[in-house]
C-alpha cells in the first residue's frame, strides 16, 4: 500500500483515503461498498461479471415440476436462489412442494437468502466452498437423489463427488455469468489514471477474476496494476489469481463479504 498521508488522516476510518474497486455485478456490489464506506474508503464500481437468464429454463423447469423426486437441494448462490424463486412463481410451485427436501446453501448470504423466501436450510458448511458441501454431505447423500442449482459454468467438485459418494446428482442451470464490455473502457481508465488507480481491487468469486483478466488483456501485465493490491475473497478465488498470474496480496479468513472487508482492513492497519 501507498499513500502514507492519505493513511495518517485515516483517524476513526481505517480505509479512509484507500480507493478500493468493486468488481461485483452491478445488482449485487451495494452490500460490500457499503461496507467499505463505512470506513471510509473511496469505492469505484466497475463491474466485472453480468448476470444472464440462461438460453432456455427448460431444464431448470423440468426439475422444479419433478421436485418431488428429490431428496437434497444444493444451492451455491444467492443469484441461485432468486433464479429459482422466480421460475417457481412462473410455475405456481409454492414452497409446500419443497417441504420434504433437505436444503445445502454453501454459506450465509445463499442461507439468507433461502430463508427470507420462507423455506427452511438443513446444512451449511464450515468453509463456504465446494469442497466443504461436499465434506458435509458426504456421509448423507447415499442412494439419494440431489438436484444442484447453478450457474451455467462452475466447478464440478460438488456433483463429481457426491456421484462418487453414491448419489445421483442432476445439475441444472439457473443463471450465466457473462463478460460486461461496457466495463473495459472504464476499467482500463482507471487503472491507467495515477489519481485514479485503486489502491485494492476486490474479487468475490473465480468468474471475477477471470473477467478482470479478459477486461484488461494485453495490459494485465506492467505498470497499469503498480501499486495496486489485489484482495480474495476465498481460496478457489485466490486459487484462480495465481493461475491468471496474479497476486493474491490480501485473503479474507472467513470466506463472506464482511470477512473480505475485515481481511481489506487490516491489511491496509498493518501498513501505517
Amino acid at each position: 500500500m501507498k499513500r502514507a498521508a492519505a493513511f495518517a488522516r485515516a483517524g476513526s476510518c481505517p480505509l479512509a483515503g484507500i480507493r478500493v474497486l468493486v468488481g461485483r455485478a452491478k445488482h449485487q456490489a451495494g452490500a460490500l461498498s457499503q461496507q467499505l464506506r463505512s470506513l471510509g474508503a473511496t469505492v469505484i464500481e466497475i463491474p466485472f461479471i453480468e448476470i444472464r437468464r440462461p438460453r432456455s429454463f427448460e431444464p431448470l423447469d423440468s426439475a422444479l415440476r419433478n421436485i418431488s423426486n428429490y431428496d437434497w437441494l444444493i444451492l451455491t448462490s444467492v443469484n441461485g436462489v432468486e433464479a429459482m424463486g422466480e421460475r417457481m412463481r412462473k410455475l405456481k410451485i409454492g414452497n409446500a412442494n419443497l417441504e420434504h427436501l433437505r436444503i445445502a446453501a454453501i454459506g450465509p448470504a445463499t442461507k439468507k437468502a433461502i430463508e427470507q423466501r420462507g423455506i427452511e436450510v438443513a446444512v451449511v458448511p464450515k468453509e463456504y466452498v465446494a469442497e466443504s458441501v461436499v465434506r458435509s454431505l458426504k456421509k448423507r447423500v447415499k442412494g439419494k437423489r440431489v438436484l444442484l442449482v447453478r450457474a451455467k459454468v462452475a466447478r464440478d467438485v460438488i456433483p463429481q463427488e457426491l456421484r462418487r459418494a453414491g448419489a445421483k446428482v442432476d445439475v441444472v442451470e439457473a443463471y450465466e455469468t457473462v463478460v460486461p464490455e461496457s466495463s473495459r473502457r472504464r476499467l482500463r481508465a482507471a487503472l491507467r489514471n495515477p489519481r485514479r488507480r485503486p489502491d485494492v481491487v476486490t474479487f468475490t468469486s473465480s468468474s471475477t477474476v477471470r473477467n478482470f483478466s479478459t477486461l484488461l488483456g494485453s495490459r494485465k501485465s506492467g505498470s497499469i496494476l503498480d501499486g495496486t493490491k489485489m484482495a480474495s475473497i476465498g481460496p478457489v478465488t485466490s486459487s484462480t489469481l495465481r493461475e491468471l498470474g496474479f497476486p493474491v496480496d490480501i485473503a479474507a479468513k472467513e470466506f463472506t463479504i464482511p470477512g473480505l472487508v475485515e481481511a481489506i482492513r487490516c491489511a491496509v492497519e498493518s501498513k501505517r
